[in-house]
């Protein structure tokens, strides 16, 4: 299968080619035929599959076939970050067309939005919250808007925004094309798509709560003491390049950056407490690799698209098991591969069986000597009378 058998435009095979990519994946030899055809689409598939290039395309290649002074397509995603991964594949597949499109997120003034929709744009990607602000205030126009999409559904359930969707299509019309994109599919979620598509086809690649096959997986058990030293034990002996850190909180997260620059690492921290220009600066110099480590909550989770992350790190466990396949699907990103490394403490050993169950199988437990059993500035033996948890039979010591 290559992108010249799915139907796209010789414009958007140019785009495509100038980018190197020889093969669709599977997700987007999956919906880019049916979405073409019109027809509505349920896509079922893990972060890091390429899916946002899966709908893209073939947005672009229907609406470069006329003009209209209004807005045509809506992409709805949940985080800022995840706009501007969509915003970004739009103008690179879109570069040899004359479409324009525009952003609007909370966090930012709304002004140069409100101008930037008066000018006129074909396709609009916004987050729930900003959309309805210019809804209210009467900017925005669906009065020829032909394709809905609503990427990372769950994640829009998990942040509240499901209510903000349903008051948004009201407001779309009955008519239109209408894309579903979920790394799951809870109750809630197939409840809305049976609301809002007419006749979908479902897509679904892989099982859900299935990682990116390219991730190799380790569990390190730790002391909850020395999950600092332990992180800058690996990073120094694995050599890590490019090493997105995940932490529970915001707090932790600036606490961890502050640590490993004392260390000498060129760390940052990204979450909802830094303004946008400042997350939109951190990344950039985590893509150019002038940042080595990348602290970030949940936030980076979903939407952050950089290639060549070599580790992910799950500094704490998060409590949602779903969390972790998405926080590991920023490794291995387009069937590369990469390292997803989880520090877990005695305190998450539930949370990790549970991640287990979710994903299928049991993940590989190497224990390194002094780590798993003593707290911090204790060379072997754990303090008398303070218990540990062993890790299961069969780990790896080294």
């Amino acid at each position: 299968m290559s992108f010249e058998n799915l139907g796209l435009s010789p414009e958007i095979l140019r785009a495509v080619k100038s980018k190197n990519y020889a093969a669709p994946t599977p997700i987007q030899a999956q919906a880019i035929p049916v979405i073409l055809q019109g027809r509505d689409v349920i896509g079922c598939a893990q972060t890091g599959t390429g899916k946002t290039a899966g709908f893209t395309l073939p947005i672009l290649n229907r609406l470069q076939k006329g003009e209209s002074p209004l807005l045509r397509a809506l992409v709805l995603v949940p985080t800022r970050e995840l706009a501007l991964q969509v915003h970004d594949s739009v103008k690179t597949y879109g570069s040899h067309l004359r479409l324009r499109t525009t952003l609007v997120f909370g966090g930012v003034g709304i002004v140069p939005q409100k101008e930037a929709l008066r000018r006129g744009v074909d396709i609009l990607i916004a987050t729930p919250g900003r959309l309805l602000d210019l809804m209210r205030q009467r900017c925005v126009s669906f009065k020829n808007l032909e394709v809905l999409v609503i990427d990372e559904a769950d994640r829009m359930l998990d942040m509240g925004f499901i209510n903000d969707i349903r008051t948004v299509i009201k407001s779309v019309p009955p008519q239109r094309q209408t894309l579903l994109f979920s790394a799951t599919m809870p109750e809630e979620i197939r409840k809305l798509a049976n609301e809002i598509l007419k006749q979908p086809e479902f897509i679904e690649i892989a099982r859900q709560g299935t990682p990116a096959g390219g991730v190799r997986q380790v569990v390190y058990p730790v002391d909850a003491t020395c999950k600092r030293e332990l992180l800058m034990h690996l990073i120094e002996k694995e050599q890590m390049s490019r090493v997105l850190v995940f932490t529970r909180t915001k707090h932790r997260a600036d606490h961890l950056v502050t640590h490993l620059k004392r260390k000498g690492k060129r760390a940052e921290a990204l979450h909802s407490n830094k303004s946008q220009l400042v997350r939109t600066q951190t990344l950039e110099a985590f893509r150019k690799g002038s940042v080595q480590v990348l602290v970030a909550t949940n936030l980076a989770a979903r939407g952050l698209d950089v290639k060549e992350v070599s580790h992910v790190v799950n500094y704490e466990i998060p409590d949602v098991p779903e969390d972790y396949v998405h926080r590991i699907g920023r490794t291995a990103r387009a069937e590369a591969t990469g390292d997803a490394i989880s520090l877990v403490s005695p305190g998450e050993r539930e949370s990790l069986r549970n991640i287990e169950r979710l994903i299928g199988t049991k993940i590989r437990q190497v224990v390194i000597d002094g780590f798993e059993n003593r707290g911090p500035g204790v060379a072997q033996a754990a303090p008398k009378g303070r218990v540990f948890s062993r890790p299961r039979p069969g780990a790896v010591r080294v």
